[in-house]
């Protein structure tokens, strides 16, 4: 079978489902190949309130929230021997919320709304390889699971969201890096019967950190069932594993050093076997090229602690559709469009990055292994903006001019201090719902382009 479509998208999880939804809702001829039959099995269950504008836009927002998933109005955190709560509802972002979602289910009904929306959806078809003449990407080979089908689609873009096993980055190009700071290692189940924790926000994660090697996180779902998560470095996790004689061991005595997690577990049974991922943080050393897109995590993923996963998906997703979408109706070319793309779903990773880290590093407690290893290295550091970052995260306090060599170690410095008017309670004061505001006007423009929403496409900042 030979075709020719405008747009191919590969992975029908939430960032290739957001693309391709948004094309499809402007009249642009899309298919989308997903490999696996859903629903399917997927991590990633917290997701943040900065996924509802995006649901919106893509008409998707009524089916999620019929759908019953827990609402999650904020965060607790246990860390270090200090316990605090973010609230995402605050006064200037009122009854702001997300959901705690069982992600086979979730994925699905995103996927089925792309069909709806018009999205030629084809499932267990793999994609073999990308065609490329020259430099630019044109055509997909794919075969079906069964083998039964195969065939060749040539395209006008193609938006590879493959997720981790990356079609194009990991596969093709070979241009994925993983960070040398985050080689860590999780570890997960799911238990019945669990207690809530009693306090904090309704449908809040907790994050529980341990006395020498990670943290737990605590997810409540629709179906009564708690995931629960070590997240530990690798060394940490190999001495601990052979400690313990097995994985269970290791799962059950992390438990035993974390109270509050304990008691929310007092009477719970575990009901699923251990599940592992490990070196899951990573980034492309580009996020798209002549002819593509990297979207979700085929482009980049970070450290689970602040639930970025989700987010980093839909964002790109909505992204990389505004520039596709003005590039075939012919508001601006395509290296214009991709400049924008790339500085502005690199600075939401470089800002994303930088809190993530700042958290290790702030709460750090003890002088131990797990939390010495969460810190940026030089390598990590190269082709980072750090001072505009910086700026970006933090609103209002002073120019980063004079910085010196360590730029690191002053941004860190600088987040532990509570912003004016905010109480100092975790990083600053900043919470999750302010990590990564969508660029809709023309102050937050990137590569002098921002974001419209109807329709979904980029504007010029200023008149040429």
């Amino acid at each position: 079978m030979n075709e020719r479509i405008q747009v191919l998208v590969t992975g029908g999880g939430p960032a290739g489902t957001t693309a391709a939804t948004l094309l499809a809702r402007q009249g642009f001829e899309v298919t989308l190949l997903e490999r696996d039959r859903f629903p399917r099995y997927h991590i990633g269950e917290s997701l943040l309130p900065s996924l509802l504008p995006v649901l919106d836009v893509m008409g998707a927002r009524e089916a999620v929230e019929l759908h019953g998933f827990t609402r999650k109005t904020g965060a607790f955190y246990g860390w270090s021997g200090q316990e605090w709560q973010l609230q995402f509802d605050t006064p200037d972002r009122p009854a702001a919320y997300s959901f705690q979602v069982i992600r086979s289910e979730f994925d699905h009904l995103l996927l089925e709304h792309a069909r709806e929306q018009g999205v030629n959806v084809r499932e267990e078809t793999r994609v073999r390889r990308v065609g490329f003449d020259g430099e630019r990407a044109t055509s997909a080979e794919w075969t079906s699971r069964d083998g039964r089908r195969d065939g060749q689609t040539r395209f006008e873009c193609l938006v590879d969201a493959s997720g981790r096993a990356g079609l194009l980055s990991a596969r093709q190009l070979r241009t994925r890096r993983f960070h040398d700071v985050f080689r860590n290692v999780a570890v997960w189940s799911y238990w019945r019967g669990a207690s809530p924790l009693e306090g904090t926000p309704e449908g809040a994660i907790g994050v529980f950190s341990l006395p020498e090697h990670g943290w737990f996180w605590a997810i409540p779902l629709h179906d009564g069932t708690l995931s629960v998560g070590l997240v530990t470095d690798k060394h940490s996790f190999n001495r601990a594993r052979e400690q313990n004689g097995s994985l269970d061991g290791l799962y059950e005595e992390a438990l035993t050093q974390c109270p509050l997690l304990g008691r929310m577990l007092d009477g719970a049974k575990r009901v699923s076997g251990l599940q592992v991922e490990s070196d899951y943080s990573y980034v492309a050393e580009e996020f798209c090229g002549p002819g593509y897109y990297l979207a979700g995590d085929a482009a980049c993923f970070l450290d689970p602690l602040l639930s970025t996963g989700v987010h980093l998906a839909m964002y790109s997703g909505l992204l990389s559709a505004a520039a596709i979408g003005s590039v075939l109706r012919g508001e601006f070319d395509e290296m214009s469009a991709q400049h924008f793309y790339r500085t502005a779903y690199r600075h939401a990773y470089e800002r994303l990055l930088i809190l993530v880290g700042a958290f290790y590093r702030i709460h750090d407690g003890r002088d131990v292994y797990f939390r010495r290893a969460q810190s940026l290295s030089h390598r990590d550091q190269q082709d980072l903006r750090l001072h505009e970052s910086f700026l970006n995260i933090v609103t209002g306090t002073e120019d980063l001019g004079d910085a010196q060599n360590d730029a690191v170690t002053q941004l860190f410095d600088r987040l532990a201090r509570p912003l004016h008017g905010h109480r100092a309670q975790g990083l600053g004061g900043h919470g999750t719902s302010h990590m990564v505001p969508l660029p809709t006007r023309p102050e937050q423009a990137s590569a002098g382009l921002y974001l419209t929403l109807d329709p979904v496409g980029l504007r010029r900042a200023t008149s040429s």
